[in-house]
């Protein structure tokens, strides 16, 4: 075998499992800055509103990194939030600059293109998503 032919590791899965259930937890905390102050922000008007725009933002960082974390709907949850990832990147971030490392907007980036991967690759073996395929099959 060559290093430069593909070939999944019997371990692939269980990574790509393990990245996404820190990538929801890490996703879930910018929803609980946003609706509950925890970790607490520092910035001012925060709590945010349930009804604005950054409201439904911090609802979805909070459910949808729930369902990431848990494996279920990950598919669907992953589409959601990869576009809600491309909106905030560039509503608040690529305005004030093209460059992410100037606009603060790399994590933003980073989570749209993990969760656009997601919802082509699936949550991986540990999930209950995987639980749920594995009892249908029977």
């Amino acid at each position: 075998m060559s290093i430069f032919e593909p070939s999944p590791h019997h371990w692939a899965g269980h990574l790509r499992s393990l990245v996404r259930i820190v990538s929801g937890l890490v996703f879930m905390s910018y929803g609980t800055m946003k609706l509950f102050n925890v970790p607490a922000s520092g910035m001012r008007g925060f709590p945010v509103p349930l009804g604005t725009q950054m409201g439904l933002a911090g609802v979805l960082e909070v459910f949808g990194g729930l369902l990431i974390v848990l494996g279920l709907l990950t598919r669907p949850v992953a589409f959601l939030l990869s576009g809600e990832m491309a909106v905030a990147y560039f509503q608040a971030h690529a305005p004030r600059s093209f460059w992410p490392s100037i606009n603060q907007g790399t994590p933003t980036i980073l989570f749209c293109f993990w969760y656009l991967y997601l919802t082509f690759a699936g949550p991986g073996p540990w999930s209950l998503d995987a639980v749920i395929a594995r009892a249908r099959r029977r």
